[in-house]
């Protein structure tokens, strides 16, 4: 059942909640609210969906969701796409038919195509969607409304270049750099290449000596990595993971050759496994994102909207299509970065938002 149908109780139960003051958003939420977000729970399933729970930023992803969907006593399911789109898209179809459309579902494609075909069968179902950092530009949560509620992301190429530029500073300003790419076809793996090579345009003493995709995934990583080690030597300076996952796996190609901490490593994600690296003084700095925050926030946005506490179809754009905001992690930060609060305040919907996503122009 759709929870915007126009019966009489419901509009009524809108209407009180429009009428809440700064309700959505709000850590100030009156205990009748708090009461029907709790009793509604019950009759929903929240889901998160990722390519997989072995890559750490998606394993705390996960953890996000399921954190957010114990605070408030709800089901909660994670479904995994091993990089396949089909099995990925397969799988939302079956949970959606197993829960009448009762669904709230959090998720990042594992191709940017994909969203667009999940968005259609929340839609038909009558579930509720949010999608993480893979769209393609001309898919928004409005063309879908209500049911697609919002798309997360942060903004790749500004990171990637500062990332890069961190990796160049660390190399003394000089010298070759070998990237490891995630999938083609991603957003995020388009970005921060496009950063990459912007920190090196503005560096004429830096070059790219071969940047390779390699999926996202820490073994693929290593093994590209020793090939690049015979075939470059010493005339890598650098190395740039898209992902810290690829970084880690770089990393463990330079142990094995006793060359870690020698030659200058970054990654981007905030995993666990780079902040240590980088107290070591192993890699020289990652870019975190927080998905504790993507994962709970994500299935947060959804469900409230979902059982009409927020009526998400009269919210601004930049609530519905938004960057997050991300913290650079250097030898310098690190100490900082793992003192910091963890704690997330489920209501601030929108309370580390740091703009609309914006598309380049064709």
């Amino acid at each position: 059942m759709n929870l915007f149908d126009r019966s009489a109780p419901d509009r009524r139960r809108r209407s009180l909640l429009a009428g809440s003051a700064a309700f959505a958003g709000s850590s100030l939420i009156a205990p009748w609210a708090v009461r029907e977000v709790f009793a509604q729970a019950k009759d929903w399933t929240l889901a998160c969906s990722m390519r997989s729970v072995a890559n750490p930023y998606h394993a705390t992803f996960a953890k996000g969701g399921e954190n957010f969907a114990k605070s408030i006593g709800a089901k909660y399911e994670v479904l995994v796409t091993e990089g396949n789109s089909e099995k990925g898209i397969a799988d939302i179809r079956a949970l959606l038919a197993r829960t009448n459309g009762k669904l709230v579902l959090n998720v990042d494609p594992n191709d940017s195509p994909d969203a667009r075909v999940i968005a259609q069968e929340c839609k038909k179902a009558g579930a509720y969607l949010v999608t993480q950092w893979n769209k393609p530009d001309d898919l928004h949560p409005w063309d879908f409304d209500p049911n697609y509620v919002a798309h997360m992301s942060f903004y790749g190429v500004s990171s990637g270049k500062q990332i890069a530029e961190t990796l160049i500073k660390a190399m003394g300003g000089k010298g070759g750099i070998v990237g490891l790419g995630g999938i083609l076809s991603n957003v995020p793996a388009i970005e921060r290449r496009m950063g990459l090579d912007q920190a090196i345009k503005a560096n004429p003493n830096v070059q790219l000596l071969d940047y390779q995709a390699a999926d996202w995934n820490e073994q693929k990583a290593f093994q590209i990595t020793q090939s690049w080690l015979t075939k470059y030597g010493k005339k890598i300076g650098g190395i740039f993971g898209a992902n810290d996952g690829m970084a880690m796996g770089a990393l463990e190609a330079l142990r094995q050759e006793g060359l870690a901490g020698k030659i200058p490593v970054v990654g981007i994600d905030g995993i666990d496994a780079a902040v240590a690296a980088i107290e070591k003084g192993e890699l020289a700095g990652t870019v975190a994102w927080d998905p504790n925050w993507t994962g709970g926030l994500g299935l947060s946005i959804g469900y409230h909207a979902a059982i009409g506490v927020i009526d998400i179809a009269k919210e601004p754009r930049g609530h519905r299509e938004f960057y997050g905001s991300a913290v650079f992690v250097t030898p310098d930060t690190v100490k900082a970065y793992k003192t910091r609060s963890t704690e997330l305040n489920y209501k601030d919907f929108w309370g580390k938002a740091t703009g609309q996503i914006q598309y380049a122009k064709a």
